[in-house]
């Protein structure tokens, strides 16, 4: 997760951006910069690495500007260098971004051709040219971002400053959170309300969509469509040493706005999407010679890799072998020799995981683990460590690391189906694309989230409820239905729709929820003829599809539209609904949403 920073200040902000920016470290970065306002034109300094090696470039070139924007990043368009990182300018104007612009590549184009000249490998340099380009045309820096705005496409948050105006500032968001601070004749911007904690407790969020101008007197927030809105200012209780929940009520429903952010952070840093393929690490193993993969885990974490077994299987063409770890270590499973062994886990200190890990290690194993905290035991006890970018998850219920272990999957799926030739260059670019646009989609699910809530007054009334799903979708009916019983305490079973008529039919009833997982698929008309099935019982049938309503042929109680994407995506993408279901309907029980009964972040002990 990148963040991002800005202050309208009386006095030289450099040193606060940088306190600011620091902050902001527990995010994970590999650059930082900031750009001030000096004399009416625009200055930079940027380094690599450490925000400390920015500390060192300010003492020999010092900055003075009031008014400036502060940026630590995680490689996404190009590599961690001192040419690629934030901010990016031209004379005019200077902009800091989180997240992805997925048309960069035609605007880039587009101003190529009218004569502007890139110097980065970046996404970002695309927004800099584009409002660059509309001042040119004679617009004032207000328009110009507005007009420009309107062309990109993705999930990203921006903060701009402008040359020859100190007392101006615009953010905008569209699935990347931003927060405004208000001063005393000052003004922030920041990533999250920790940034800002030492100047301010006074906090805007801005909606999806929204974009804002900041002036040292106040803001003015504008909606997408470009109407001038009030958002609330709220009294934060962020600290330099807290994870703040924004203007969420619960920590866990901050943590599944946070994933359009978070995955895309997660998927750049196991992409090249200029090229349109992946840049998997060495894992000290030739994937082209792997005869099987073992995956263990633990509890979500072990539907993330249920989902990685359908994606190489089919991808790569080699056997998965998965388990619980808390069976696996005991069965004493065989292994093959020089195999390639993965340990899925978000605290990275999973007690049952870690055991298990050693006992593959132990085998001959070579060793991959998917954590979330690059510095546990579970990680420095493996030959290769692949990070989630997730940032710290509080809620004990997991969504954005889910999410963002999938992703660390899909990518792993990819580089062993290339490497041992399954997968064609073509197919590799198809299923990079798509995954690129995973954050957009999943942000148009998070910006109304009344369905949820309408569907959640009728669960929140159920003693049980089934979930079913065929192919990668059976694992997301899992993880479903483990969601809302660890959080509202409503019994829930996920079940393959396919053993729908070899058990589970039985429980099925006129009060009977049952939440079909069902995106558009080549097992599509298998799971229709399954819901028709639980319809002739009277059971309540909550859809969630891409498909229209007038072709499943049956009843349903409720649909839950879903955007077309490729099949390879779904389960990226179709976990966020069944993250809200649960969500709203614990919420509507009164239940502790971020601390349930009985429940552990990490689970440490047998």
């Amino acid at each position: 997760m990148c963040g991002i920073v800005g202050i309208l200040g009386k006095t030289s902000v450099a040193t606060n951006l940088v306190d600011a920016l620091r902050r902001l470290e527990y995010r994970g970065y590999d650059s930082a910069g900031i750009a001030t306002v000096e004399s009416g034109t625009l200055e930079r300094r940027r380094a690599e690495g450490k925000l400390r090696n920015l500390e060192t470039r300010l003492l020999s070139e010092p900055l003075s500007g009031r008014t400036g924007i502060g940026h630590t990043r995680w490689a996404t368009h190009g590599g961690p260098t001192e040419r690629n990182a934030h901010p990016h300018m031209t004379a005019k104007v200077s902009v800091v971004h989180n997240g992805i612009i997925e048309n960069f590549r035609e605007l880039r184009r587009a101003l190529e051709s009218k004569g502007h000249r890139f110097e980065t490998e970046t996404d970002t340099e695309a927004v800099v040219h584009l409002i660059t380009d509309q001042m040119q045309q004679g617009r004032e820096p207000i328009e110009a971002v507005r007009e420009a705005l309107k062309q990109l496409q993705g999930a990203f948050a921006l903060g701009i400053i402008f040359a020859g105006n100190d007392d101006l500032m615009i953010a905008a968001r569209q699935g990347s959170p931003l927060a405004i601070g208000h001063g005393s004749g000052e003004m922030y911007l920041g990533s999250d309300a920790i940034a800002l904690a030492p100047f301010t407790d006074a906090i805007t969020y801005l909606d999806e969509g929204d974009w804002a101008v900041l002036r040292r007197s106040g803001v003015e927030i504008f909606a997408a469509d470009g109407t001038k809105v009030n958002r609330p200012v709220v009294k934060s209780v962020a600290s330099a040493l807290l994870v703040d929940k924004g203007n969420h009520r619960h920590f866990m429903a901050k943590e599944i706005h946070e994933q359009p952010e978070v995955i895309s952070h997660t998927l750049a840093n196991y992409l090249d999407m200029v090229q349109g393929r992946v840049k998997f690490p060495d894992l000290g193993i030739d994937l082209a010679k792997i005869n099987r993969v073992t995956i263990s885990a633990c509890g979500t974490a072990y539907y993330a890799g249920l989902v990685a077994k359908y994606w190489i299987e089919r991808t790569a063409r080699v056997p998965v072998e998965i388990d619980v770890a808390s069976e696996m270590r005991y069965r004493e499973a065989p292994l093959p020799k020089d195999g390639l062994a993965v340990f899925v886990s978000q605290s990275g200190e999973t007690a049952d995981t870690l055991a298990t890990l050693r006992y593959c290690k132990a085998n001959g194993q070579r060793i991959a683990s998917i954590v979330n905290v690059h510095t546990s035991t579970i990680a420095r006890e493996s030959h290769a460590t692949l990070p989630t970018l997730a940032g710290p998850e509080i809620g004990v219920a997991s969504t954005k690391a889910f999410t963002c272990q999938l992703a660390v999957l899909a990518c792993l799926a990819i580089a062993i189906g290339r490497a041992r030739g399954v997968l064609t260059a073509s197919q590799e670019t198809e299923i990079v694309a798509a995954l690129t646009e995973v954050p957009r989609h999943i942000s148009s699910i998070l910006r109304n989230e009344q369905p949820f809530i309408d569907i959640a007054q009728d669960l929140s009334k159920a003693r049980d409820v089934l979930y079913l799903g065929r192919g990668t979708s059976f694992p997301i009916a899992l993880e479903g239905a483990l969601k809302l019983k660890e959080i509202s305490y409503i019994h829930a079973e996920g079940y393959a729709a396919g053993e729908l008529k070899h058990g589970p039919i039985a429980l099925i009833d006129e009060q009977v929820p049952v939440i079909v997982v069902a995106p558009q698929d080549e097992l599509f008309e298998k799971t229709l003829s399954n819901m028709q099935e639980v319809a002739a019982r009277g059971g309540q049938i909550i859809l969630i599809s891409d498909a229209a309503a007038d072709s499943v042929g049956c009843k349903v109680a409720a649909h839950i539209h879903m955007p077309k994407v490729l099949a390879f995506t779904t389960p990226l993408i179709y976990a966020v609904p069944t993250q809200l279901l649960a969500y709203h309907t614990a919420v509507l029980m009164g239940t502790d949403v971020d601390q349930p009964r009985n429940l552990a972040k990490s689970v440490t002990v047998e």
